[in-house]
């Protein structure tokens, strides 16, 4: 009897199991399917929802090829088989073939975009695969296929096809020349009016979106009119962000609503329609008594918002494909701290800015970009911070900073405590220390920005405010979505 055994083939992400097969005069038995021993050899955690089980009654019946949108692990329950894949993704290993003899100690692995085929080597073969995904109407939209004689594939049926039984729609399949390619997946962005989410659209641009006022996270009856199973990826950039707001009747009930309740509802349907789930969460879970944060750190949160945030983090956790990514004082299109600087540079107003609040700046765009990458690159699921790299700096430093850029004196700005900055005023508590520690997502082949290059740039595309009307709470740092 063979050890259980994992090995790659020449199609990214196919993957051969050689599987033990216990045998004895009765006839055997194998562990089709052993989540714990197979993910821990390297096989993706890929949560199978549904088994399917096609019976053969012939030697030289054969099916496909069929590139459906959800993950496969084939094997044969009983019989011989013949199995054949190709790479309909694009990519530079479009149109690679792989084949292999399936028995009832071999499965393999079939990736998203990847077409199946086989035929039958004995009589009364059983071939049996796990999605994780279940059919519907929609997604038979995002079905490819390729035609199993094609001369250009150059697939080495043991029955030639010509003899062998087949279906008519399997028969005219177009040739490779002809494919379409395979989809990655759609990708769904809730919160796209946000700064975080404009700048995911900007990056996404076949995404599908959704934003106040068609679809409220806080109205459960919304929640029934999206189709869920045409998505693979679904980025949460929707939050509420009004910190202080929070710490009233009224504001901590919308926190909860939309950052924790809304984020529970999101997850069970993520688990329920097998999706990757992306959400965005923030330092404010953290009480900053640490000066770098990593993302293993136990929870902490001082104010409302924070609370709720870290409530719907723990949901996000128990996802089991999900990116939970940790993020602080965001920087995008529209309202924030930097753009409110300038403004305030422009139109000569000396504002009392705090200093004792340490961290770094995150740009939307750099977000979305590492975002992007975590999505696309096949990092490990789990959790990342991600913010601009560079020195730690307060929001008094970045102030400076600002009305430095605009011509005006670093003088112009006055340096206050957050205790000075908040008396008479009702303010909820932030955290000291906000820098997060970028080793992971560094680890996984992303490089965040230099933050001070990264400010420069960004003022660099901010256009001159002489003439605008300075806003009230000018200087309150706020964390936008």
């Amino acid at each position: 009897m063979t050890d259980l055994r994992l090995d790659p083939t020449s199609i990214p992400g196919l993957l051969i199991l050689t599987l033990p097969v216990h045998r004895d005069n009765r006839g055997w038995f194998k562990e089709n399917w052993q989540r714990t021993k197979m993910v821990a050899l390297g096989l993706p955690d890929f949560t199978p929802v549904q088994n399917n089980v096609s019976f053969n009654n012939e030697a030289g019946v054969a099916r496909g090829m069929h590139a459906e949108p959800w993950d496969k692990l084939v094997s044969v329950t009983a019989g011989r088989a013949f199995g054949a894949w190709v790479d309909l993704r694009s990519g530079p290993t479009f149109g690679t073939v792989c084949t292999v003899e399936l028995e009832p100690g071999t499965a393999v692995f079939v990736p998203l975009g990847v077409a199946n085929g086989y035929q039958t080597l004995e009589p009364g073969t059983a071939y049996s695969y796990l999605v994780n995904k279940h059919w519907s109407a929609s997604a038979r939209e995002s079905y490819r296929f390729v035609n199993l004689a094609d001369p250009a594939l150059g697939i080495p049926w043991p029955i030639e096809v010509d003899t062998a039984l087949l279906s008519e729609a399997d028969r005219t399949h177009p040739l490779l020349a002809d494919v379409t390619l395979q989809p990655t997946g759609r990708t769904l962005i809730l919160g796209a009016g946000g700064q975080l989410g404009r700048a995911l659209v900007r990056r996404c641009p076949g995404a599908d979106v959704l934003d106040l006022p068609d679809f409220d996270l806080g109205d459960p009856s919304g929640w029934t009119t999206v189709d869920w199973d045409r998505y693979e990826v679904v980025i949460n950039a929707a939050a509420y962000t009004a910190v202080d707001a929070a710490e009233t009747s009224e504001g901590r009930a919308a926190a909860w609503a939309i950052n924790a309740l809304a984020v529970a509802r999101l997850c069970r349907v993520a688990r329920q329609h097998q999706f990757t789930l992306v959400h965005v969460s923030t330092d404010y879970v953290f009480d900053g008594t640490r000066e770098l944060h990593p993302e293993d750190e136990p929870f902490a949160p001082l104010g409302v918002y924070g609370q709720s945030k870290a409530a719907g983090d723990l949901s996000v956790t128990a996802v089991a494909r999900h990116y939970l990514v940790r993020t602080s004082w965001v920087v995008g299109d529209g309202q924030n701290f930097v753009a409110t600087m300038a403004r305030l540079a422009d139109t000569g107003v000396e504002p009392s800015v705090i200093e004792d609040q340490i961290g770094r700046l995150t740009f939307a765009d750099d977000l979305a970009a590492g975002i992007v990458h975590l999505v696309t690159s096949g990092a490990a699921f789990g959790t990342y911070n991600l913010s601009s790299d560079g020195p730690a700096q307060s929001w008094a430093d970045i102030a400076e900073a600002v009305f430095a850029a605009r011509g005006r004196g670093r003088g112009a700005v006055t340096r206050v405590s957050t205790e000075e900055y908040g008396a008479g005023k009702a303010m909820a508590p932030r955290p000291p220390h906000s820098v997060l520690d970028l080793s992971k997502i560094k680890s996984v082949g992303f490089v965040p920005p230099d933050g001070p290059a990264a400010l420069d740039a960004y003022l660099d595309r901010l256009p001159t405010f002489v003439g605008a009307r300075p806003p009230q709470s000018s200087h309150e740092p706020r964390l936008g979505s």
